[in-house]
């Protein structure tokens, strides 16, 4: 009916202690997936433990049997895009086809200017992006050597070897119908929107069906994910969980449309989202030490979307 994942926010905290557990913990109980963030700090201090994205994902891609994994999502800004590729390819082949490779623009400034990495206005980075995703599907889906030369990232007779067993899924996150769903049209193999209430998502999901015909692609070609927040736990607890987790109080947290609530009432806010179209869900879990919430939400919602 629907798949059931979590998201880690890399930056806050992320330690190999609590990616060792928390990889375990994941798999033991049922996820589908486990996803992360690719950040070096947050947007505002103070500063947490961030291990480096892709030294986890290899970790999760030799230490894990079942579950999917990947990056929701790496910055082109962080790291030349054939690195990237190459990164993603070799991960997933060592994982058993279990990568996804999720792009983005990148948007937290802080955390360039921290590390001395450049940070562009946003139709520059959205530009890179783009050649960033064109670069990495011609790599992808071609076995002899190739050249692209584009306005930031070039190719010069290149190809990709060893040859993976398979093309790795591209995923694009975002909520943008002008300039993201078009992206997602032509190159994802997955859409990911972000903290989307129901109605919203519904909107977008039939405009990226419109996009896709348009680009010759059936609608079942891109997989319909969800990143959302989560606020888990009974009526005494989520009111403090919204203000130490999100810094917001229980009112504006729902005008959000965050997840809130456990049992019954937790399954019935995620169906809203399965009647408008989502096939996966990235339950974005900001407590990291919590495994006994974790394996809590687990038998709550797995069950029922199964």
């Amino acid at each position: 009916m629907a798949q059931m994942g979590i998201m880690i926010e890399g930056q806050n905290g992320l330690n190999w202690e609590r990616w060792q557990k928390l990889l375990r913990a994941a798999e033991a109980l049922g996820f589908q997936c486990v996803f992360r963030s690719d950040h070096y700090s947050n947007a505002q201090p103070p500063d947490y433990d961030s291990l480096e994205l892709w030294v986890s994902l290899t970790y999760a891609a030799a230490h894990t049997q079942r579950i999917e994994f990947g990056a929701l999502v790496t910055p082109v800004t962080f790291r030349q895009p054939v690195l990237t590729a190459r990164m993603a390819a070799q991960v997933d082949a060592l994982s058993g086809g279990r990568l996804v490779l999720g792009m983005g623009a990148g948007w937290q400034e802080r955390e360039h200017k921290q590390f001395g990495i450049p940070f562009y206005d946003f139709t520059t980075r959205f530009a890179m992006l783009h050649e960033a995703l064109e670069l990495t599907t011609l790599l992808y889906d071609n076995t002899q050597p190739i050249s692209f030369q584009g306005q930031y990232f070039s190719l010069t007779d290149a190809v990709l070897l060893p040859r993976a067993p398979r093309r790795p899924p591209l995923l694009i996150g975002g909520n943008g119908p002008q300039k993201t769903l078009p992206l997602v049209a032509k190159y994802a193999d997955e859409w990911n929107a972000v903290f989307s209430p129901p109605e919203r998502f519904r909107e977008n999901n039939a405009r990226l069906n419109e996009l896709l015909q348009q680009a010759g692609r059936k609608p079942g070609d891109v997989k319909r994910s969800l990143m959302h927040g989560v606020i888990y736990g009974g009526e005494a607890e989520v009111a403090d969980k919204a203000a130490a987790l999100y810094h917001s109080d229980l009112a504006r947290a729902r005008e959000r449309g965050m997840l809130i609530g456990r049992g019954q009432q937790l399954v019935d806010q995620l169906g809203a989202y399965v009647d408008a179209g989502v096939e996966r869900f990235m339950l974005q879990w900001l407590m990291l030490d919590d495994l006994d919430g974790l394996a809590a939400l687990a038998q709550d919602v797995l069950k029922a979307f199964q």
